[in-house]
């Protein structure tokens, strides 16, 4: 079987448009999501645009620690990938001191601990292959702190430092490690919001920077990639 890249939260969004971009190369797909329903138009709709591509794609909600492993399990029997990109999240907006109780504890859990957990169920395959490349979606709120940020923020710098945690301990075993962290990106997170699509990055150009990433020789690794709106954050 061809190479593979694993996306999780792949039925949307930047998930959706990095598996449209891997899979036009060739790339097996192994994905996840909540929605069953979406998760089977998207196995139709890239199997019957891409023949000879194979989707892999499981119902899994990746803020429970033991949905993760399953997942991870049953992904393994299909493929070891090649790429790994930790794109599942959640943003519930709000303020650190007064936001609802539960709102850090789900974030963390779902945009922090999920790709704690599948990194730690694929890595040791990578590391007796001696390749694969891990890529963490961070945001530039792992960057900047801003109000109304919240749980959301913190967990994107949490994010943002495991990542440089895997860059160093991933070094000697040829497994390149990558941090993308997007400003504003259009996507479904965005509706309702009254601002002209001009403003926002399209999906498809996050896609194409992993992508490029991804590309490189083996004797080089794009650690960070920072993508913002070129007129600048909103």
């Amino acid at each position: 079987m061809g190479k593979s890249i694993l996306v999780t939260g792949g039925t949307k969004g930047i998930g959706k448009a990095i598996i449209e971009r891997f899979a036009k190369e060739g790339f097996n797909i192994l994905t996840c999501a909540r929605n069953e329903q979406d998760l089977e138009r998207l196995k139709a709709s890239i199997e019957s645009e891409y023949p000879g591509v194979r989707v892999f794609a499981k119902k899994a909600d990746l803020s429970r620690a033991d949905e993760v492993r399953s997942f991870a399990e049953a992904a393994k029997a299909f493929s070891i990938p090649d790429a790994l990109v930790n794109n599942t999240g959640v943003f519930l907006p709000g303020a650190v001191h007064d936001e609802p109780a539960g709102n850090f504890e789900l974030m963390m859990q779902t945009n922090l601990f999920s790709a704690y957990h599948l990194i730690r169920a694929l890595v040791q395959d990578m590391i007796q292959r001696k390749s694969g490349h891990i890529f963490s979606m961070g945001s530039i709120a792992g960057l900047t702190a801003y109000p109304n940020g919240g749980s959301y923020a913190v967990s994107k710098w949490a994010m943002l430092g495991m990542t440089k945690c895997l860059r160093e301990e991933l070094k000697p075993h040829q497994i390149k490690v990558t941090s993308i962290l997007p400003g504003a990106t259009l996507t479904e997170s965005w509706a309702g919001v009254d601002l002209p699509v001009e403003r926002f990055i399209p999906a498809e150009d996050i896609a194409e920077s992993v992508w490029a990433a991804y590309n490189l020789s083996p004797r080089t690794v794009v650690e960070e990639v920072i993508i913002r709106p070129q007129l600048g954050d909103i």
